[in-house]
């Protein structure tokens, strides 16, 4: 039976950090589901299609990861995929108290649901999807912060060139 991880997220870009969670994830489980959650109340760059669309444009050539988007509970979407543990990943202190909060909620909802935090590598622990918007917005380089394609659509929808 494959171990099938749950990666959730709104990814609004998918920044370099995320790639790297992704990867590292890949050698605990056979199948990685990045799931794009549809937050109707945060004011998203990209609908969760274009996302979720991003997403799989950048990981094309890796099978084993598949892109979805959901709303809703967390857990619920866990339940229906059939999935063995929720990824998370975590840059500092601040991560771990949001999400040690989150995880224990989601363990009060789904008892027997895991939760695994991976440590993104030091090189990107300082990338978040908000601070790259608002540096892309304010015309300042995003190279090496998120996937080409998300830089080329991030500008498009700025109306900016490269």
């Amino acid at each position: 039976m494959a171990r099938v991880g749950i990666y959730p997220g709104s990814f609004d870009p998918l920044t370099m950090g995320h790639v790297n969670i992704v990867q590292r994830s890949l050698r605990y489980f056979d199948v990685v589901v990045v799931a794009v959650l549809n937050h109707p109340e945060k004011r998203a760059m990209f609908t969760p299609e274009e996302r979720a669309g991003l997403i799989a444009d950048v990981f094309t050539d890796e099978k084993r990861v598949q892109v979805d988007h959901f709303g809703g509970l967390l857990v619920d979407y866990v339940r229906s995929r059939g999935a063995d543990a929720v990824i998370r990943g975590l840059r500092a202190v601040q991560d771990f108290e949001y999400e040690f909060q989150m995880t224990m909620m989601n363990r009060r909802l789904a008892p027997d649901l895991d939760t695994v935090f991976m440590m993104t590598d030091e090189e990107h622990f300082y990338i978040a999807s908000r601070t790259v918007k608002e540096v892309a917005k304010l015309g300042g380089t995003i190279d090496g912060l998120v996937p080409e394609q998300v830089k080329a659509a991030m500008f498009e929808k700025l109306g900016r060139s490269q």
